[in-house]
């Protein structure tokens, strides 16, 4: 191994000498770099190889290249790459080579290999790693892409672009997201001929010996593509999608005409298709502009295009009666009335269709849950309260056993201030299950602490912890500690907080904010804190260093404190943690006895 490692070194020598010769490079950094690279050739000649050495090796080789090409730029200096980096270069591609050789399924090592071949331009290498990695990788459609886009965009090459793409599509005969980029690719070389033939046209040059064929100049390679993958994918995503790539070439007309008739005669009944139709009549509307046209003339064709998309929708919501159709027309209601518009009343005209549309899917019994909240808060921003009150509870008749709606209606009758608050918390308590009921009962008490009594906020406390389940009424534990204190005093906490540790389970928050309020008393007593670090560690001391060190402090600070008892914390401490957890506590301990903690 050393007489490998020791001619690999030997390797370096000539690119080494030519550094310092030139000047880009000290004597002194060329020994730095020999001892380094000595470094990391013993760990990558190991017999146990691991991942992250040839990783670093790898890194160490792209740092140094990329400082050679800033003492080049600094001191002006262009000459001997092929000595200098392209001696690097191999070296890098041939540790990549060793690494995704070792390690075939890491797909972000051969990435990185082709990151790097696109940085330094190594078109010829790339061929080559992509070569490999899709022999390896074949299941990933995405590097398949990756790989034709590259062979397309840089090398140029449709045909090697092309060809790829049918591979892919050997090994994933049904992946949609191939089809859509072949069919792009197709677009893109029918497009890039065009414009050759263009120039040609223009320079009055001699086209004999270049062949252009009409039907790849019209996109009838792409035509091909979309056909053949309309018999494999279904789907009204799959045909929108190639809609939208087909939009971008201004040669496809007839094409788009085939996918809209395509889409309309096999998914009539998808409201996505009814969707796309209707927006459509916003484009078509945009296609004959007129000259310097007046605010209201372009106020008056917006409303108009509108109407149009609204027409499209409503024939849409009663040829597929369907919540996601509804949906869709609910959805661009929102985007149109979300626009910034200067005039009012295309502004009111929105959110007078948007209510209406709302209004229709109500009565539809089409609304979803989330809808129901859109349009309280439509009508919340808008002021009108009462219809805002009406919604909330008829949502609340739909979704009955939902606990955000009855949220959503609460908070709407809190937010104007209504008398039957509470009455309607009661009713919302009778249809929800006490499990995941627990931000009703936050809301409640929230509620009846700025608006109630205190001995109704009390009851109401008791009543919610007799309510939820064990592990929700953690939360309402530390509410109602917390409003004790700030309501009633120290000495009722203090009465309460031992009536609430008879019933499990707790928070460590709960005894932290015991702690907290005893620290705040004028006369703060250690015996007490002590009881709450007690009772906390029994709950929480197997699994919690900082409550240990937090307790190991207090006696050391504390007037009242006995530092004696440290150590006996200290050992109690390493015997009830689990884990790692003892060796982080050790480090913390120590950091606390030097004065760094």
């Amino acid at each position: 191994m050393a007489e490998r490692i020791e001619q690999r070194l030997e390797d370096r020598i000539p690119e080494l000498e030519q550094l310092e010769r030139v000047g880009l490079f000290t004597r002194k950094e060329i020994r730095a770099v020999l001892r380094k690279a000595s470094a990391l050739e013993y760990k990558i000649q190991r017999r146990a190889l691991r991942k992250e050495d040839f990783i670093n090796y790898i890194q160490y080789e792209v740092n140094l290249l990329e400082l050679i090409k800033k003492r080049r730029a600094r001191i002006g200096y262009s000459f001997k790459k092929d000595e200098i980096e392209y001696s690097i270069l191999h070296r890098v591609h041939s540790l990549f080579n060793r690494a995704t050789g070792k390690w075939k399924d890491d797909v972000q090592l051969w990435l990185s290999h082709v990151a790097f071949c696109k940085q330094w331009n190594a078109k010829h290498q790339l061929s080559k790693v992509f070569s490999t990695m899709l022999a390896i990788h074949s299941n990933k459609p995405a590097l398949w892409i990756m790989a034709a886009k590259w062979e397309m965009e840089t090398r140029l090459s449709s045909e090697n672009a092309r060809h790829l793409f049918l591979r892919a599509l050997r090994f994933h005969p049904e992946c949609p997201k191939l089809y859509q980029e072949y069919f792009r690719m197709e677009l893109m070389h029918a497009e890039k001929q065009r414009k050759e033939k263009e120039e040609f046209e223009q320079a009055k040059m001699d086209l004999g010996e270049f062949n252009y064929s009409e039907e790849i100049l019209s996109g009838e390679m792409a035509r091909i593509v979309y056909r053949e993958a309309s018999q494999k994918i279904k789907g009204v995503e799959f045909q929108l999608a190639v809609l939208s790539i087909a939009k971008l070439f201004d040669f496809t007309q007839d094409l788009q005409k085939e996918i809209l008739e395509t889409l309309q005669a096999r998914y009539a009944d998808d409201p996505l298709t009814w969707d796309y139709m209707a927006r459509r009549e916003l484009e078509l509307g945009s296609l004959q502009p007129t000259e310097h046209p007046s605010k209201q003339k372009k106020v008056s064709e917006m409303a108009q295009r509108e109407e149009r998309c609204c027409a499209v929708f409503d024939e849409a919501v009663r040829a597929v009666p369907a919540d996601g159709m509804w949906k869709c027309y609910i959805t661009f209601c929102l985007e149109r009335y979300n626009r910034k518009t200067n005039s009012e009343d295309l502004k009111q005209k929105r959110l007078e269709r948007t209510l209406n549309v709302f209004s229709r899917a109500h009565e539809s019994n089409l609304l979803s849950e989330a809808l129901y909240k859109q349009w309280l808060q439509l009508l919340l921003d808008s002021n009108l309260s009462e219809k805002a009150v009406e919604v909330a509870e008829a949502a609340a008749r739909h979704f009955s056993q939902s606990v955000e709606t009855w949220q959503m209606r609460l908070q709407v009758l809190i937010q104007l201030k209504r008398d039957d608050v509470t009455q309607c918390f009661e009713e919302a308590m009778k249809h929800v299950k006490s499990k995941g009921a627990l931000p009703l009962w936050t809301l409640w008490v929230e509620w009846s602490e700025g608006t109630n009594s205190k001995e109704d906020t009390e009851a109401l406390y008791q009543r919610s912890l007799h309510a939820t389940t064990p592990a929700e009424s953690v939360t309402m534990k530390e509410m109602y500690l917390d409003w004790t204190y700030r309501n009633c005093g120290y000495k009722k906490v203090k009465r309460l907080f031992t009536s609430l540790c008879e019933n499990r389970p707790f928070s460590l928050d709960f005894f932290r904010k015991m702690i907290q309020i005893e620290k705040e008393q004028e006369s703060c007593k250690m015996l007490h804190l002590r009881e709450y670090y007690e009772r906390a560690l029994r709950e929480f001391g197997s699994t919690n260093t900082d409550l240990w060190l937090d307790y190991i402090k207090e006696e050391l600070s504390h007037p009242q404190g006995k530092p004696e008892n440290c150590g006996s914390i200290h050992w109690r401490a390493m015997k009830m943690l689990q884990g790692d957890l003892v060796e982080d506590f050790v480090s913390k301990y120590t950091l606390l006895q030097t004065g760094h903690l």
